[in-house]
């Protein structure tokens, strides 16, 4: 207790009545007198607000473990402003300027200015480890600059549960077959050499160097490894030392191909055969698998090619692209570990989300696309199994790709030139890829027959353990004898086997239709539709004409245009041509100039006739075509629309908030206020946290002066909820009987660390590298360490020195509870190096085949409860006390 006199000066407390002493003439009431004698009454900094202390004990331990974790709650959601705030100042960028098909108009990109690995060390780590850090400092300031056993305590116990519950979650949560391995794999070994020094380094001061004290100098290393880590971090990431890598990624920058929807060719059907094109594209697939929007921005030409991918889709409306667009554009940029630890945060409160939500009608519509497109795979099976002379194949199979080895075709059918001789048909594997497995691939005749059109194949295929993909020769006679167009299948089966059967089934895709384009005769020529939509200001408009059943010899066609409301020389540039077709051209392409008149008008057409075949060829069927011209108004019109939408719709998924307005109606709206998609579940939670968020929507928003405002205010604002959990826990575990030592590694520990848990199984899930995940949480527990106990323990130590005493830090349970830590460290830091190198793991740090994944998640699960029961029982005195 802080006295009158002056330092150094010796003085003599003197004994009164009532429990009254006195220290010079100045009186003193003994906290005893105080308190009445009632257990852990006086425990705390700041609590309690009330006099509680003639409750029954169970009572208060009761309030006390609500008020825990209800605070651990509104820790969630102050740190949630908090990480807004670091996502805002981490945002800025410079602009890079590249060269671009026009000379005079460069390509203008931005990129941030933030490192990754120093961000991911300072305010982001700061940013998740706010709470275990702060209560460390509030502690040891609380307690008159004396050592407590909860903040270091809990900086330790949530590096145990950081580093061996949420690496064995994110091992174990990644499907079986796939893997996640680590990208930067530098920075990894920095940070990780890190997380055992550090701890190592706490052991030598606290046994060797100046056993069970901590002097200045020892505690200003401590803090000064803080920065040493960051700089190594990033001369790693930015491989300023050892090998170059042979691309530098700091300085390349991916862009992405925009490849708009449009008629396919016969090319394109051949491309398919060889497995370079995909034939049949599920409603979810073109947004997974194909690239719009460069580095995540939203532009116009991307959203043009998004919006004709769309539209090839009945039923979407434009509110519905706008959706699925911002859906793709979040899903085409590069999120940090703070991302996900904001929407599990949102999560796990009711608050608005981070990711696009579906809603039941779009998800509806999405599911009948996919009916739709199953429907063409069936259809190959149906002419299958009509067929008079073809075998009876069935229904297509149900796919389990978490159990077996999944093989199929790359596409349900294509089409191929009678001349073409030899081509490959790709074969591919999924789900999983740790076994060897061998299938049957068979030809099966349909109008084309074997020997006579066709060479007949029966063989079969094997993948060894990590091939994905393999490739079947396929041979097509060519009889110069003209034929109409013919079909044969080529069919997967499993082998007759027991024991070559099991790990492997078939997929969707095991039957594949293969069209043999005729090219004896001349063929026919006609137009691919009876109609084209194209904008006034498109430039050329191009219309394909295709030659069919038959592209043997060189023959011509004459085209000319025929104005309708469209009028050529005032609405385009018409007349007449000749087209021309070599041997074994099937498509060429007529191109009208579009005359842009600027000026709003009505949507018009023309038409435009072929006629006069020569060479052998006859017209077909659709001998004319019709060619709308739109409005550009119209069309500009309903793009800037779909642009204001898709971007309302990415600002509604912004981690931090611009406003007052914004912030306080996301506090007041359960689910952010898309009500539409709240589950009950979200409501639940946001009735639970609604105090919390309105106190916390006074905050002032990012926005203000760069979001460094937020920032400190934030911090502040953990600081005192902290000081609250701090007390709350020891006084819980005061009331229960437990150690804060041991309250610290359990209760403590887990509060703060559950949001990261979430977090980063979401990012294991959904990235392609396990850098957020796991990669991360080495550098967090170094952090923890360097700015958890150096910056406490250093104004301790300062504060001691000037006062002329020694800062006691016993070694007894912390130190045990840091060597035994220690070495767990590192038996788990070895087992995910083994591994990203052993095949039988699947040379990932995440995933890989069923068992070693599970076997490798039990025994990091089971590190952490070896680390919580010996730590535990060391601190009440079993295993003796450590000088």
């Amino acid at each position: 207790m802080a006295t009158p006199a002056s330092i150094g000066e010796t003085v003599e407390a003197v004994e009164g009545q009532d429990g009254v002493y006195f220290i010079g003439d100045t009186p003193f009431i003994n906290s005893s007198v105080v308190y009445g004698g009632y257990r852990c009454a006086d425990r705390g900094l700041l609590l309690p607000f009330i006099s509680e202390y003639t409750w029954p004990e169970w009572v208060r331990a009761m309030l006390y473990l609500v008020g825990l974790l209800y605070c651990f709650l509104g820790v969630a959601i102050i740190a949630d402003i908090f990480m807004g705030a670091i996502e805002k100042i981490t945002s800025k960028t410079r602009k890079v300027y590249l060269t671009s098909e026009k000379e005079d108009e460069p390509e203008i990109i931005e990129v941030r200015i933030w490192s990754d690995a120093v961000a991911n060390l300072t305010l982001m780590a700061l940013g998740s480890s706010a709470p275990e850090i702060l209560l460390s400092v509030i502690e040891v300031i609380g307690n008159n600059f004396n050592a407590g056993d909860l903040g270091p305590g809990t900086i330790v116990g949530s590096a145990a549960f950081n580093l061996f519950v949420i690496s064995a979650v994110c091992v174990m949560s990644i499907p079986t077959g796939e893997t996640r391995r680590i990208k930067d794999i530098k920075v990894f070994a920095v940070t990780a050499v890190f997380s055992i020094v550090a701890y190592l380094w706490l052991l030598i001061i606290l046994v060797a160097i100046s056993p069970n004290t901590v002097q200045v100098w020892e505690a200003a290393i401590t803090l000064v490894f803080f920065p040493i880590l960051v700089l190594l971090a990033w001369m790693a990431e930015k491989n300023l030392c050892g090998v170059p890598n042979k691309t530098d990624t700091s300085k390349q920058i991916e862009l992405g191909n925009f490849q708009p929807a449009g008629p396919k060719s016969s090319l394109h059907q051949c491309l398919v055969c060889l497995g370079l094109k995909s034939e049949v594209h599920s409603a979810d697939k073109f947004l997974r698998e194909r690239q719009y929007f460069r580095d995540g921005r939203l532009d116009r030409d991307g959203l043009v090619a998004f919006i004709k991918e769309v539209k090839n889709y009945p039923g979407l409306t434009d509110e519905d692209a706008a959706v699925l667009a911002a859906s793709k554009l979040v899903e085409s940029q590069s999120h940090s570990r703070m991302w996900y630890r904001v929407g599990a945060v949102r999560s796990m409160t009711g608050g608005r989300k981070t990711q696009p939500q579906l809603s039941y009608k779009l998800k509806e519509q999405l599911s009948k696309i996919q009916s739709a497109i199953d429907t063409h795979l069936h259809s190959v099976y149906n002419a299958m199994n009509e067929h008079p002379e073809a075998p009876t194949v069935g229904e297509v199979p149900k796919v389990m790709p978490h159990k077996n080895a999944v093989v199929d075709f790359h596409s349900a059918s294509c089409a191929v030139m009678e001349n073409i001789g030899k081509f490959e048909v790709a074969i591919i594997r999924s789900g999983r890829t740790d076994n060897k497995i061998s299938v049957r691939v068979e030809t099966i005749d349909g109008t084309a027959t074997e020997e006579q059109d066709y060479i007949p194949i029966n063989q079969i295929i094997t993948f060894e353990p990590g091939e994905t993909e393999k490739f079947i020769e396929v041979e097509i006679i060519n009889d110069n004898q003209w034929e109409p167009d013919e079909e044969f299948f080529l069919k997967l089966s499993l082998l007759l086997d027991t024991e070559q059967r099991q790990g492997v089934q078939l997929g969707r895709i095991s039957i594949m239709e293969i069209t043999i384009l005729n090219d004896d005769e001349p063929g026919m020529v006609m137009f691919q539709k009876r109609g084209f939509l194209v904008k006034e200001s498109v430039g050329n408009a191009v219309i394909p004409v295709v030659r069919r059943n038959g592209a043997d010899g060189e023959i011509t066609v004459k085209w000319r245009t025929i104005d309708k409301s469209a009028l050529s020389g005032r609405d385009f540039e018409g007349g007449e041509g000749v087209l021309v077709f070599k041997h074994t051209e099937i498509v060429q392409n007529i191109e009208i100039p579009i005359i842009d008149d600027m000026t709003p008008e009505k949507d018009e057409h023309f038409e435009v006739e072929l006629f006069d075949p020569e060479g052998g060829a006859k017209l077909g069927q659709i001998n004319r075509t019709a060619v709308t011209i739109t409005n550009d108004d119209d069309f500009n019109n309903v793009l800037t629309n779909m642009m204001m939408m898709t971007n309302a719709n990415l600002h509604a998924l912004q981690v931090h908030h611009e406003t007052y307005v914004s912030q306080i109606k996301d506090a007041l709206n359960v689910n952010g206020g898309d009500i539409e998609n709240a589950t009950g579940m979200d409501y639940v939670l946001h009735f639970l946290t609604f105090g919390w968020k309105i106190i916390f929507a006074l905050v002032p928003p990012p926005s203000i002066l760069g979001g460094w405002l937020c920032f400190f205010v934030s911090l502040g604002a953990i600081g005192v909820l902290t000081a609250i959990i701090g007390d709350l826990a020891s006084i819980f575990g005061c009331l229960v009987g437990l150690k804060d030592a041991v309250t610290a590694i359990t209760f403590v520990a887990l509060g703060t660390s559950l949001p990261d848990t979430f977090a980063s199984k979401t990012a294991a899930v959904q990235e392609k590298y396990a850098d957020n995940a796991v990669g991360n949480v080495t550098g967090s527990n170094s952090v923890n360490v360097f700015l958890g106990l150096g910056l406490p323990w250093l104004i301790a130590s300062v504060y001691h020195a000037v006062v002329g005493t020694d800062f006691v830090v016993k070694a007894g349970n912390l130190g045990f509870s840091v060597g035994l830590f220690t070495g767990l460290c590192v038996v788990t830091i070895a087992l995910l190096m083994l591994r990203r190198v052993l095949a039988f793991f699947g040379k990932a740090e995440l995933g890989g085949p069923a068992l070693p994944k599970y076997l490798s998640g039990v025994i990091m699960i089971f590190l952490w409860i070896m680390y919580v029961l010996f730590a535990s029982l060391q601190a009440y005195g079993y295993f003796g006390e450590v000088e």
